[in-house]
């Protein structure tokens, strides 16, 4: 019988109703009493390390979390990890970058109802993580939710009420479990090295969401507060490029402070493309932009934090940012290929 540990967060699994609205109270083994069917397939050991609302996390919770599974990955064949779904995406995609390379499953689950009401998902949830945690072929980062199995660094909340609450992005689902079968989909080996856990975030990283007619003299403010800008582009991805609305300048003067900056779009699926038209190719040449391609949002942001926090060399955070991480990047055609090769001169 495969050894669990669960590691509770707090979130909307474990909340309770208040004259304010729901606040997370329940610990980590009073969820595990609505569940007691699991004990029939693993064992289980349970550690209380938050009971936030996931809202209220930020990228030190992040390090809690990988420190925490860091300290105990050799006790347990598993870990199922509670959590809100507000920020479970950024979460998973962040202890992707985190724990790379793990052999074991580092499940992540929550809910959109809490656990001890009369109709909830909390308890399905919980269960199809337990199950695919005790499973000899899972390993990395994932999340579990309304039965189906999405790689950490893919997901996306797409419902605010719904039980279906992710979907994966750019990326098919991993599996999915129908009631004590796990039908996988991507078949893919557990790697033969040892883990690899990192302890040093970058948090300075801010998100611009380009809107029509938006001055770009909020360029000029950044500088001095943040170490990495990504870009919400539109389409495939461009900076607007004209007389009136020129953010050459702007952009200008963040690579000339040696601020890193990223581009993304802001259309959810296939990617960005900066390549394809003028007010892009024109951008990223002149600028060197970095480009998140096919990789959500949430990756694009930790992926972001991790590469800064493990250097401040331009080269080499574009180094790290272009790696495929737990199939976070699927674009490795030329154009990231001369990304490389530009970033090494």
């Amino acid at each position: 019988m495969r050894r669990i540990l669960m590691i509770a967060t707090g979130g909307t699994i474990a909340c309770k109703r208040t004259k304010t609205g729901l606040v997370p109270l329940l610990t980590s083994k009073e969820i595990l009493r609505y569940v007691p069917a699991i004990r029939s397939f693993c064992s289980v050991d349970t550690l209380q390390i938050l009971n936030l609302d996931s809202t209220n996390l930020r990228p030190d919770h992040w390090l809690l979390m990988a420190r925490t599974i860091r300290d105990r990955y050799e006790d347990y064949d598993g870990f199922v990890l509670c959590h809100g779904t507000d920020t479970m995406a950024y979460t998973s995609a962040a202890l992707s970058y985190l724990i790379q390379n793990s052999a074991k499953p580092i499940v992540i689950t929550g809910a959109q109802k809490p656990i001890d009401m009369e109709i909830t998902d909390a308890k399905t949830n919980l269960q199809d993580s337990f199950r695919y945690a005790s499973c000899p072929q899972a390993h990395g980062v994932v999340i579990v939710f309304d039965g189906k199995v999405i790689c950490g660094t893919r997901a996306r909340k797409m419902r605010t009420k719904s039980n279906n609450a992710f979907s994966s992005i750019n990326f098919p689902d991993l599996a999915v479990i129908q009631e004590d079968r796990i039908i996988q989909y991507i078949q893919d080996p557990p790697p033969n090295s040892q883990p690899i856990f990192y302890q040093t975030l970058n948090p300075n990283v801010i998100v611009i969401k380009l809107i029509p007619g938006m001055d770009p003299h909020i360029f000029c403010c950044l500088s001095e507060s943040f170490d990495g800008v990504i870009i919400e582009s539109y389409g495939v991805g461009g900076i607007p490029w004209d007389t009136e609305y020129n953010f050459a300048s702007a952009l200008d003067r963040l690579v000339q402070d040696g601020k890193i900056v990223v581009m993304t779009t802001q259309v959810l699926h296939e990617g960005s493309d900066m390549s394809v038209y003028q007010v892009g190719h024109m951008a990223k040449k002149q600028f060197r932009l970095m480009e998140s391609y096919d990789m959500t949002l949430e990756s694009t942001v930790t992926k972001l934090m991790w590469a800064l926090g493990q250097s401040s060399d331009p080269k080499e955070v574009r180094r790290l940012f272009n790696a495929t991480i737990n199939h976070d990047m699927l674009y490795q055609g030329v154009n990231c290929q001369q990304e490389e090769k530009e970033g090494a001169t």
